[in-house]
């Protein structure tokens, strides 16, 4: 190479370097902002194809206090957790950057080739129409989503392998994997064209130019920043209100028959969610004061505190806020068999939507990722119950004043409380739209309508039992 163009080549460089750091400080810049986004890079490819190196030069051209990597060696499908679970807690706030060496793409390809349970082939292009479903909803949620991978021919590969320390060779075999062997090297190639459509492709046989292809993907990926759609396409139809939402005509039950029962049932939950081998998450929703808080205390009286989280979800912190809504609640759903949420990811298309904390074609589009959300949990071995505790507004006025006379009782009731009566009707609608959208057969809704608290607190019970009964009936 002659002076010249060694120099041109530093040139364009240094005019690439520039590109992206001021790409990178206008990506931070829009946090907070109505065209916040953060930005996930997806690296997946052939070994020794440059993927590290790629990497490597990108922080050198970027300024690397701000490139956030995470990497992780592929692992096998968890059929009791969703493909994105091990992921979702490191997913970026507005204005970050994160790579992603381990990804649900490379452990989709490890469990596919898995010697032992390989993936067939329908059950390969659901995980791969899911992936997308779920990227979508990022996208969504101003969560960008590049994906790369980096290819190398077989003959590129034999002889990078053979250049190689032998001491290094192991490092490059993973889940079985052996990179000399032709056969698994097609078979894996014939798997990621199923895939790769909607990727940037980098040849890794030019070091120089493979580093300068990924730089550019991404220089373009930081530099699209729209502004976010806040006015929905189609005028909404509103779902007409249940009557059971204001029709309350539940027998009281008598305090005798109450005791035991109540003793009864809660043995019986604790013993079907203890015996179950699917995880439990049972989540609530309804009208202030209705007995939300009761009727959890009743659910775990016969559990161990260490077989059971409680999540009580109230207005979302400013670091939430900068994530996809969904977030806080992914975060919350690692590993305990027993999950039981006071309040939930329904504050979307509830709270958000009726004091306009979410735009119109935020809250419109989150039924759909709900119930995506609610299927993959479904999906993963997880049984979800919901509930929708309902009163009338004369009683829920009694239980507020009895809470303001109540020492111990107090902190439960504050002046916003008293506020969101005045639009007691705006969340009956948005309830019947819930119901509309949200009641499926694998996540249906138990709307537990009564101004009796002992009521209340039996039919719940009943509830997960049948729930639990009904989700093994179907397996």
């Amino acid at each position: 190479m002659d002076t010249e163009t060694i120099a041109s080549a530093v040139l364009n460089e240094e005019q690439l370097s520039l590109d992206l750091i001021e790409a990178q400080y206008a990506l931070m810049n829009t946090r907070d902002q109505s065209n916040a986004k953060s930005l996930v890079i997806l690296v997946s490819g052939i070994e020794l194809a440059g993927k590290g190196e790629a990497v490597k030069q990108l922080r050198e051209w970027v300024d690397p206090r701000f490139l956030y990597v995470k990497a992780d060696p592929p692992h096998l499908f968890n059929l009791k957790q969703p493909f994105w679970q091990p992921y979702t807690r490191f997913v970026p706030a507005e204005g970050q950057i994160m790579v992603w060496f381990g990804n649900w793409y490379g452990d989709l390809l490890a469990t596919a080739m898995h010697a032992s349970k390989p993936l067939d082939d329908t059950l390969f292009d659901e995980y791969i129409s899911n992936m997308r479903a779920f990227e979508q909803d990022l996208k969504n949620n101003n969560v960008d989503v590049l994906k790369v991978w980096f290819d190398l021919s077989w003959k590129s590969l034999q002889k990078r392998l053979d250049e190689m320390d032998p001491s290094e060779v192991h490092w490059h075999k993973l889940h079985g994997l052996d990179w000399r062997n032709k056969k698994q090297y097609d078979t894996l190639q014939k798997l990621r064209t199923r895939f790769t459509d909607d990727w940037q492709i980098i040849d890794g046989e030019d070091e120089d130019l493979r580093n300068h292809n990924f730089a550019q993907a991404i220089l373009t990926a930081l530099r699209h920043c729209p502004e976010h759609e806040k006015k929905a396409a189609l005028k909404w139809q509103q779902a007409p209100i249940p009557d059971i939402l204001t029709q309350f005509e539940v027998p009281q039950a008598e305090d005798a028959n109450y005791k035991s029962e109540l003793k009864k049932l809660t043995k019986q939950v604790a013993d079907a969610m203890r015996c179950d081998d699917r995880k439990v998450v049972i989540a609530f929703e309804g009208m202030d004061a209705a007995g939300k808080g009761g009727a959890i205390k009743r659910i775990v009286k016969k559990l161990d505190p260490r077989e059971y989280e409680i999540h009580t979800i109230a207005a979302p912190e400013k670091y939430e806020l900068r994530r996809p809504y969904l977030w806080r609640f992914w975060s919350k759903l690692q590993s305990d068999d027993i999950t039981i949420f006071d309040r939930t990811w329904y504050g979307r298309v509830l709270v958000e939507r009726i004091e306009g904390f979410a735009t119109e074609v935020e809250w419109q589009r989150a039924y759909a990722e709900i119930n995506r959300f609610e299927k993959n949990l479904s999906n993963s071995q997880t049984v979800l119950i919901k509930f929708w505790l309902a009163i009338d507004k004369d009683e829920q006025a009694a239980r507020f004043k009895a809470r303001e006379s109540t020492p111990h009782k107090r902190f439960k009731i504050t002046e916003e409380d008293w506020r969101n009566r005045d639009k007691w009707d705006d969340y009956l609608k948005a309830a019947a739209d819930m119901f509309a959208h949200t009641d499926t057969g694998y996540a249906p809704w138990y709307i537990i309508s009564t101004n009796d608290k002992q009521q209340a607190r039996i039919e719940v019970l009943r509830a997960i039992l049948k729930q639990l009964k009904a989700d093994r009936d179907t397996d």
